[in-house]
């Protein structure tokens, strides 16, 4: 097996195909460095620069509770990722800040509270695959790594069938699982070299470069994006076997392969989203105008019934009118945003019938870009908009002067408040989350190789040479 594998792999290194993948995987992986540290240190600049400005309106506001608990936190942005040039993941469908607003009215004394506001949970549903004008990582493994897989095994079987080395090869007492074991490993590692080479040389120029600091994390991130990529690599290297062990030349073996390709990697992962995506549609613009005007008009009549009673039952029906009708308010908002998502998770879900569509989703949710990624930025802005909730009440409730009637002016507590008492955002990743929404993508994946590889031996070993 091992002498099978060896001579596979010397064959391999003195090929042109392997001058040639080295050549190319080089070249990308430069160029994508090169990329990466022109766009990143501005990128980072651009988030930085937001969240001070963010922070320092909000910090202006803090001689008014009532101001504090009226306007909300503002903007919250998403950290950009620091290996975002692994995958970009569709980021640029994706917004990167949500912000509190309103559905505005003022009524006397009285004004609209804020709510939570979502950009478009829907990425782009009708293109998932890695991005060609977008040189990333996605983009070499789902593309360029797939197809050198292939281009070493279209011939593995077919060719010495050809030449007639199988016949003496199978004539030597050799067991067929050794000679078909001993070719993968030999294709496995003749791809290896020049992809893990590429891939030192791109983490060498950005460990030397000051613009992009990779974290312990990070590096941990990056070992299991690797993985994934030889795991990857073994699905087109089994389908190669595969479809060499059925056909009779080499030539055959390679037109099948290749339109397999443009159908696994080019037209599937699309064309699934397509028409997944057509399957439902979350609430539109308008629907919800209409439903929040609905909702605004029922809590106005409540509220204008007690309007002219005593001062304080006055007051205490104007707190009730704020903060019930910012609060329903926003759980509409959070139903249409929860339908988006759902939206997008049913397409995915289709896609995985493709591995390539698998990989892009393994590939963000470990680069920390893509849809997962988004869904964690807004879970993290979720649990810091009841944080700053928290805060506001319980600042009111310690002043014993207050009346303690949020969304009225008049009963909330008139002291300032210290600009460093007021919670901070903070959008943080966990990789163990990113683990468990990867599972089954990985599980899938780890699938796709396992039945190649049993068709491709089931399929050698009814050879007839």
């Amino acid at each position: 097996m091992w002498y099978i594998a060896k001579r596979e792999l010397y064959d391999n290194l003195n090929s042109l195909r392997f001058a040639l993948a080295t050549v190319l995987l080089l070249g990308l992986m430069l160029t994508n460095a090169v990329v990466h540290l022109q766009e990143q240190p501005a990128s980072v600049q651009k988030y930085l620069t937001a969240v001070t400005d963010a922070r320092n309106a909000l910090e202006a506001r803090v001689d008014s509770l009532y101001e504090l608990a009226q306007k909300g936190p503002g903007k919250l942005y998403k950290k950009p990722s620091a290996l975002h040039f692994c995958a970009e993941g569709g980021d640029p469908f994706l917004s990167g800040a949500v912000e509190s607003n309103h559905y505005f009215w003022e009524n006397g004394d009285l004004k609209s509270f804020w709510q939570m506001r979502y950009p478009a949970a829907t990425s782009n549903l009708t293109n998932i695959r890695p991005d060609v004008t977008k040189i990333d990582w996605a983009f070499v493994i789902g593309y360029v790594l797939s197809l050198i897989a292939l281009l070493f095994t279209f011939d593995s079987v077919a060719g010495e069938r050809e030449s007639g080395t199988l016949r003496l090869m199978l004539a030597n007492s050799v067991p067929r699982h050794a000679v078909l074991v001993g070719k993968f490993l030999g294709a496995l590692m003749s791809v290896s070299i020049p992809f893990a080479l590429a891939v030192l040389v791109n983490l060498l120029v950005f460990s030397t470069s000051s613009a992009v600091h990779l974290s312990i994390d990070a590096w941990g991130r990056l070992g299991i994006i690797f993985l994934v990529a030889i795991l990857y690599t073994c699905l087109f290297l089994a389908l190669g076997l595969l479809v060499s062990s059925r056909v009779q030349r080499s030539a055959v073996s390679l037109v099948m392969l290749l339109l397999t390709w443009v159908t696994l990697v080019v037209f599937m992962p699309s064309v699934l989203a397509l028409i997944a995506s057509g399957f439902s549609s979350p609430m539109s613009k308008d629907e919800l105008r209409i439903r929040q005007k609905q909702i605004n008009d029922k809590h106005l009549e409540e509220y204008r019934r007690v309007f002219g009673g005593p001062n304080s039952a006055a007051l205490q029906a104007g707190s009730k009118y704020v903060t019930q009708e910012a609060a329903e308010q926003e759980r509409l908002i959070e139903e249409r945003l929860d339908e988006q998502i759902a939206q997008v998770q049913r397409a995915r879900s289709i896609t995985r019938i493709s591995p390539t569509a698998v990989v892009q989703h393994l590939l963000e949710s470990f680069a920390g870009t893509g849809f997962e990624r988004h869904i964690q930025f807004l879970e993290n802005a979720q649990r810091y908009a009841i944080e700053y909730r928290k805060f506001v009440v319980d600042t009111d409730r310690g002043d014993p002067a207050s009346l303690h009637l949020m969304g009225v002016r008049k009963g909330m507590s008139e002291k300032p408040v210290r600009p460093e008492s007021i919670p901070v955002f903070e959008d943080t990743l966990s990789l163990s989350k990113d683990f468990n929404t990867a599972a089954m993508d990985l599980l899938l994946l780890t699938l796709f190789v396992v039945v190649l590889l049993a068709g491709a031996y089931l399929a050698f070993v009814r050879v007839e040479v």
